[in-house]
């Protein structure tokens, strides 16, 4: 029984799928199969009810659950910290999601650091899926992200929720009823991609589509484009001229979420990373 076999036993839990389990750890579907059946016989329980819907945990199953959890958290934590140097105490895992990293990365790493001087920071940059199965396998303490999944033993909470606006970098701009041919369409996840469709039914497929706000917002400054960008973002643009909002375009909210273990390793080190994105957040 090792760490890759209960990461296997914990995404086939996750998923409720071998196959999207293969896929989302980068092995084939065999080698997860063959990775529960070794947990199965060393514990001598069947630990999935296999399915054509999928597979579901059986009472065994849900009983290890909690122990692999915790034994792959353990693990992540000692492999990190077995090689500190002496003037750190511990490391911090934090994630962010890719679109988010320029609102809040920096100014929240520059918080931490200020009020734990010896307390390290490690960084992982995703998208929601992948930053949510960092946390629950113990490679990161939290992180903030869109939509998270709902997993046993994590905690998720509303962190703030801001306005998506139309901007355009040409000056007068009104919106009538769609996009023009430069509109840059931003992904902001699936609940926006939604809200998103429901308010241009009719409207033709953008020619250029991107992941990451920082790129559009280059387009949209030194093209005159427009896109969707967080209001709180493009602020200080507006103010100093650079793109203007369009005007009676729809408004999205924009609801953001941090994700945490229920039974952290270290609380102490969980406790100032809230606060400090707490704080970071109520500042504006």
């Amino acid at each position: 029984m090792n760490i890759d076999h209960m990461r296997a036993f914990l995404e086939v839990a996750a998923t409720g799928s071998f196959q999207l389990a293969s896929e989302r750890l980068n092995v084939t579907q065999s080698t997860i199969s063959a990775r529960i059946k070794v947990l199965e016989d060393r514990l001598d329980r069947t630990l999935f009810h296999r399915r054509r819907s999928g597979a579901e945990l059986t009472g065994a199953g849900q009983h290890f659950h909690r122990y692999a959890q915790t034994a792959v958290r353990a693990w992540e934590q000692a492999r990190h910290e077995i090689a500190l140097p002496e003037e750190l105490s511990s490391v911090l895992g934090i994630g962010i999601h890719a679109t988010l990293w320029d609102r809040i990365g920096y100014a929240w790493i520059d918080r931490i650091q200020a009020r734990a001087p010896r307390l390290g920071v490690r960084a992982a940059v995703d998208f929601s899926p992948t930053l949510t199965r960092h946390v629950c396998d113990g490679f990161l303490d939290l992180a903030v992200l869109f939509v998270p999944q709902q997993r046993s033993n994590l905690t998720v909470e509303m962190l703030m929720e801001e306005d998506l606006i139309m901007v355009s970098g040409a000056r007068d701009r009104t919106y009538k009823g769609s996009w023009v041919e430069d509109y840059i369409f931003v992904d902001w996840g699936d609940d926006f991609r939604q809200q998103h469709a429901i308010a241009f039914p009719d409207a033709l497929t953008p020619k250029l589509q991107v992941d990451h706000p920082a790129l559009a917002l280059n387009f949209v400054i030194e093209r005159g484009a427009s896109a969707y960008l967080l209001a709180s973002a493009v602020r200080p643009n507006i103010e100093n001229g650079e793109v203007f909002q369009v005007d009676k375009a729809p408004v999205f909210r924009r609801a953001t979420y941090v994700a945490y273990p229920e039974n952290p390793i270290d609380p102490e080190r969980l406790t100032i990373a809230l606060e400090e994105l707490r704080a970071l957040v109520a500042s504006g």
